[in-house]
């Protein structure tokens, strides 16, 4: 007699998911805040909210926080990159691990954040609609270069989708 088996599993994205990483990518905020002085509290919310938010769409492409001095990305930088899984895994990482000690003289804290080609499949109307529900109104702005080379260091994972974080560092 034989027999054969069949099983399936389906994973879903969940809002649970997106909150589950984008508290890692806060926490990370928080650590840069107590090493350099930025972001603040409320930004930091503000912040995870818009990760949340562009996660559970399938917006978010990248989106970097950190220093920038000359129009360019200097350490301490997080970039961010959300991917499907396609059905793999991923590492989840816990977060942390932000060098101290760097010189952030004469730069400013900045975010920037690119989108999905979800999002461009979108109507003008509903980019905007989508963009006025989110916690931070973003207009147009240049990505700015980086000063050193990208370390990938950390991968935030759940729900088939993962966080690669890549840290700027120096040469």
């Amino acid at each position: 007699m034989a027999s054969s088996y069949t099983i399936s599993a389906t994973e879903s994205f969940t809002v649970t998911h997106a909150r589950h990483m984008a508290a890692k990518v806060a926490a990370d905020l928080k650590r840069m805040q107590r090493l350099y002085g930025s972001p603040s509290d409320s930004d930091i919310l503000t912040y995870e909210a818009e990760v949340v938010a562009l996660m559970k769409a399938g917006y978010l492409g990248t989106v970097s926080y950190g220093f920038h001095r000359n129009g360019s990305w200097i350490e301490p930088t997080l970039i961010y990159t959300d991917k499907d899984l396609m059905g793999g895994s991923a590492l989840d990482d816990d977060p942390g691990k932000i060098k101290p000690g760097k010189d952030v003289s004469g730069a400013s804290f900045y975010s920037y954040l690119t989108y999905t080609a979800a999002w461009d499949a979108l109507t003008a109307d509903k980019r905007d609609a989508f963009k006025k529900s989110l916690p931070l109104y973003r207009g147009g702005a240049a990505q700015p270069a980086i000063s050193g080379y990208l370390e990938a260091d950390r991968t935030y994972s759940a729900g088939g989708r993962s966080l690669g974080r890549s840290t700027v560092r120096s040469y």
